[in-house]
Parts: structure tokens; sequence; C-alpha cells
């Protein structure tokens, strides 16, 4: 039998974290299908509702770049699409004309709130939260990825 190096434990560590990512942004991906979103999707708007939990708030653009873990043009794709469903709106910034500001609609805080459940329930059950966890279908593999065409 092979001793394993402590290199690679640490590759085989970040290998099953990936694949733990991959399975659940395609769970998510799956559940939030139906309702005309993708796990990114969900992330802007759980960072929006997070970030300003009151109806009207707005969040820098380019402060959000780095916590939904897209780069400044993919989220900017995305945000244009949320805002062409009517789920955000987009202002330019007062201050500083590069800046955009992005705040969620009326529409776009009531589809959070519906499919909310949705997504932490996978959440729940591809990471182990048996507490939380509803009966459900085991996770299937990446094959089914339901994703949102860019």
């Amino acid at each position: 039998m092979a001793v394993m190096t402590a290199g690679a434990r640490l590759e085989e560590r970040w290998r099953e974290i990936l694949s733990v990512h991959a399975r659940t942004m395609c769970e998510i991906d799956r559940a939030l299908h139906p309702y005309g979103l993708g796990a990114s999707d969900f992330e802007v708007l759980d960072l929006l509702v997070t970030e300003g939990p009151e109806e009207g708030a707005q969040c820098r653009v380019q402060n959000m770049v780095g916590r939904v873990h897209l780069s400044q043009s993919a989220l900017s794709r995305l945000i244009a699409r949320l805002e062409k469903d009517g789920l955000v709106e987009r202002t330019m910034c007062a201050e500083d004309r590069r800046g955009v500001y992005v705040a969620l609609t009326r529409g776009g805080r009531h589809l959070h709130a519906e499919v909310l459940p949705l997504q932490r329930a996978v959440l729940a059950r591809m990471l182990g939260d048996d507490e939380t966890a509803p009966d459900s279908a085991p996770p299937s593999g990446p094959a089914g990825c339901a994703r949102r065409p860019m």
C-alpha cells in the first residue's frame, strides 16, 4: 500500500471540494430552473437581499464582483439578464459616472423569497445538514445541469 504524501492529500482534498461545489451548483441550477434562474442568478439576488434588506437598497456592482465569484464582465451580463427579466434595476453612480448601482425590484424580492427555501434545501442535502434536509431525491451528477443560456 502506497503512503500518501502531504501534497497528494491536499490535491485529493482540493478535488473533493471542487466536486462537491460542481454537484451542488448543478443541483441548485436544477431546482431553480423552473423559475428561470440558475445558481449564479440566485447568488446575485441573495447578495442584494443580504446587503439591502429594505426595499430600494442599492449595491455597487464593483463591490459585488469578489462576492459572487464571477468576473466583472460575466456579472454585468448576468445583471443585464436579471434587469431584462424585471428582477433588478441599474442606475448610474452620481459621484462616479463609471460606477453602477443595482437594486432588487419588488418582483426580484418576491422571486428570491419564493426560491430561497429550494436553494437552502439543496445546500442542506448536498452539504450534509441532515437536520434541515427534506426527504428528497439523492444528488445526481453534473450531466443534468440546467444552466440558463447566456
